[in-house]
């Protein structure tokens, strides 16, 4: 148990003060709200309130929600209740105290009681969201702005959920693409490096012994080279493996360097159309989301920019904020970046003129969200087959390696 503090105003409007115990900040709400008192702060009285005892007895900090994070199932989750109440008439108060009991994470359960706490106080729900980046995103913020500005929050909390939803199973989709060439490359390399380490220097010993005409072949020497390199030198390979993962990191943290990485990620073999197909996808559905949401066109694609994913999207998008605001159409400026497909900036072009741009933004995204699937499924077939090649080439290789010597001892016998 542990001691509250707290301001309040009783049913004739006059501010106590005092205190109260109770398990934790929910049950402590729930028990003034009983004595019937509108709480304007509660915060521990002691050290002892903002540390609880584990089971062995030792003391341990209550989660805070400072710098929280949380997780995307939960977030799509409180999206999805809190839309349902509102629409059922509850208020957004109430709405956010029923979440926050249900709330698993602890982390998460304190952002939605310090969210109770800024509402209390007068706050607004968009500005109180803001204080949480790790949690509410920007999109996420300015959606429930525009809400609120409207009058229709339970409206944008259902299309925010719908976003959240579809944007988790399009990054699910990725992922489920990129793991098995993934798993499949580790693979690939352990048995090589296995082979390297433990098995070709059983040969190197045999052919240490043998009086082979002409001495050992080229792709033998080169092979038991690299084996003997990686017994006695494993160390450097793994500092420059280190160096060159956290070189790649620094070096796209760098704007000059992010440009580069990004361009590079969209024009890699194989996996380049994907990414590509990606970002358009993610760029039609926030673009859509935001203007269906209220939120004004040079808002959306500063928003739309920001949260692109890739920087050559993102200046794309950033130069054609720019033009519009100097009173130029939308699909000019995207035809002229090279990024975005000739379809994509007619249909943006054809709903700048029609004033149906949202709706062609969805259908864009459609799309693209079907193309992405069938780009997904092409991969995986056509993954499995370039992964068994290069096993072929790098073990066949080894073992050629292995057996030319050989082979050249028997011919020499022969002859």
């Amino acid at each position: 148990m542990a001691e509250f503090t707290y301001q309040a105003r009783n049913a004739q409007g006059k501010t106590v003060n005092g205190s109260v115990t109770a398990q934790n900040e929910t049950d402590a709400l729930g028990e003034l709200r009983r004595q019937n008192l509108v709480v304007v702060s509660l915060a521990g009285a002691a050290a002892k309130s903002a540390w609880n005892l584990d089971l062995f007895g030792g003391a341990k900090k209550a989660p805070s929600w400072k710098n929280a994070k949380a997780k995307e199932a939960d977030l799509i989750v409180f999206t999805r209740q809190l839309a349902t109440m509102l629409s059922a008439g509850i208020p957004l108060f109430e709405c956010l105290e029923i979440l926050a009991e249900q709330a698993e994470d602890p982390k998460f359960r304190a952002v939605i009681n310090q969210c109770v706490e800024d509402v209390r106080a007068g706050s607004d729900f968009s500005e109180s969201l803001k204080k949480h980046p790790g949690c509410f995103t920007n999109i996420y913020v300015n959606m429930i702005r525009a809400g609120e500005a409207s009058g229709q929050l339970d409206e944008i909390l259902k299309r925010l959920a719908d976003y959240s939803e579809a944007a988790a199973a399009l990054k699910g989709q990725i992922k489920s693409a990129m793991t098995y060439p993934v798993i499949s490359l580790v693979l690939i390399f352990g048995i090589v490096i296995g082979l390297l380490v433990f098995i070709v220097p059983k040969f190197k010993e045999i052919f240490d012994g043998l009086s082979i005409p002409g001495g050992l072949p080229a792709p033998t020497k080169l092979l038991l080279s690299i084996s003997e390199f990686m017994q006695t030198s494993w160390y450097v390979i793994i500092i420059a493996v280190v160096a060159a993962i956290y070189g790649i990191k620094f070096y796209r943290t760098t704007p000059r360097g992010g440009r580069h990485v990004d361009w590079v990620f969209l024009r890699v073999p194989v996996f380049g159309p994907l990414f590509k197909k990606v970002a358009i996808s993610r760029f039609s559905r926030t673009f859509a989301t935001l203007i269906q949401s209220g939120v004004p066109i040079l808002g959306a694609l500063d928003i739309v920019a920001a949260t692109s994913g890739n920087r050559i999207i993102e200046d794309a998008v950033l130069d054609a904020s720019a033009s519009v605001r100097q009173g130029e159409t939308l699909a000019v400026p995207l035809t002229h970046s090279g990024v975005f497909p000739p379809m994509v900036c007619r249909m943006i072009a054809i709903g700048e003129k029609s004033g149906a741009l949202e709706s062609l933004l969805e259908k864009i995204s459609e799309f693209y969200d079907q193309q992405v699937n069938q780009t997904v499924e092409q991969l995986t077939s056509l993954i499995e087959p370039i992964m068994i090649a290069i096993m072929g080439v790098l073990v066949g290789g080894m073992v050629l390696a292995i057996f030319l010597p050989i082979m050249k001892l028997v011919t020499g016998l022969k002859a």
